[in-house]
């Protein structure tokens, strides 16, 4: 997929829409973001050592079954412009919540500018990454949080096809609201089909104000097959 391409692609996506669902629900998906072809190629590179800085076991850590590697400086061209188009149009959404939240963080608009903000805090190592589950991987409940700054937003894009790659392995959203019994959402991607989501918490409106509700995301049971995908963080990593 051309640089170009997908520019157009991400500027064409129905941003109000999903800001409103980010709202609502703390997750948004896109529709298709990556073609197959650019999702094929993506995955291939989980074999490339080179591309990469470090590799996580995730049972070694009592995280899951399967493993994710953290890519290197400088980015892939694809993946250094996947995170810059998608920063830009989240940090309106990721500003407004700060503000109903009472909050003084406020979020530049360029990533470069709040890459500049993470590496002055001591955050330098690159958060993007490529996760590989195989049957009966999986990936417990969780939040991607790698030092003081956190970026609020965060996606991950299916790369494998859930017609003919795998069975299982959906995407899981809990919810912790205050009071209340916890709230999960399942959300079924198509290859090349992104989901925004909050990465620790979100503003919810409440009957008589608003609200902090944490949230949680993981990967259930592979059943068949070999999944991937790519996830974008924003903030960097200690």
């Amino acid at each position: 997929m051309t640089a170009s391409k997908l520019a157009r692609r991400i500027s064409d996506l129905g941003w109000q829409e999903i800001a409103n669902q980010l709202s609502a629900r703390g997750h948004a998906t896109t529709g298709p973001l990556l073609d197959a072809e650019a999702c094929l190629r993506i995955a291939d590179w989980y074999d490339q050592e080179e591309r990469f800085r470090s590799r996580v076991v995730m049972e070694r850590h009592a995280y899951g079954r399967g493993e994710y590697q953290y890519f290197a400086y400088p980015l892939p061209e694809e993946i250094a412009q996947l995170r810059g188009l998608l920063y830009r149009r989240l940090a309106p959404v990721a500003n407004a919540w700060a503000e109903s939240l009472g909050s003084t963080i406020s979020y530049p608009g360029a990533l470069e500018d709040y890459l500049g903000r993470c590496h002055l805090a001591g955050q330098t190592r690159p958060t993007p990454l490529l996760l590989r589950y195989q049957a009966e991987g999986y990936n417990c409940l969780h939040q991607d949080l790698y030092g003081d700054l956190v970026f609020p937003l965060q996606a991950t894009i299916l790369l494998s096809d859930p017609e003919r790659d795998f069975e299982g392995g959906e995407f899981v959203l809990v919810e912790q609201r205050p009071r209340q019994q916890s709230r999960a959402e399942v959300v079924r991607l198509r290859q090349g089909e992104a989901v925004i989501f909050a990465v620790r918490d979100r503003p919810r409106q409440g009957s008589r104000a608003v609200h902090r509700v944490m949230l949680r995301h993981g990967v259930s049971r592979i059943r068949r097959g070999l999944r991937f995908a790519l996830g974008i963080i924003f903030h960097d990593a200690k």
